[in-house]
């Protein structure tokens, strides 16, 4: 037993995330236009989904975190971009988007002019920001 609680598995903190990292904004700036314009539509719905939110990059992209807790991440690939969840594993997912079969990590793959949910894809993003803020709440993190 790892001492936690039933659905309190350890969160994915990283130390030096800020409001607005200048950093991201240029790397959502590269192109190709296509991909980083998808890229940088969902990483300002991660951006806009708290105003606790921060971000840095870590690993090679932007990561959006509660304090110092990750809770998604965004990356470009050559024909599609990854919405990416830390605790997708663990997430509601009644509309199917998550791909993955990690421990803990899932992701949703973005493919321009592919038919895709947007209302669907903000309550996911929506339930993994409310998830990671009750982790927090519940481990009594200071944030």
């Amino acid at each position: 037993m790892n001492g936690l609680l039933p659905g309190m598995e350890k969160l994915f903190r990283l130390s030096g995330a800020v409001r607005h990292d200048p950093e991201i904004d240029a790397w959502l700036s590269q192109d190709p236009v296509e991909l980083f314009s998808l890229a940088r539509h969902w990483f300002g719905v991660l951006r806009n989904s708290g105003d606790d939110v921060q971000e840095l990059i870590h690993d090679g992209c932007p990561v959006a975190c509660i304090a110092d807790a990750a809770f998604a991440y965004v990356n470009v690939f050559s024909s599609h971009i990854n919405l990416g969840f830390f605790t997708g594993a663990l997430l509601d997912d009644p509309h199917g988007l998550l791909e993955g079969s990690g421990k803990r990590m899932r992701h949703v793959k973005i493919r321009p002019g592919a038919e895709l949910s947007s209302a669907a894809l903000h309550e996911l993003i929506r339930t993994a920001y409310l998830d990671v803020k009750r982790r927090i709440e519940s481990a009594g993190a200071d944030h």
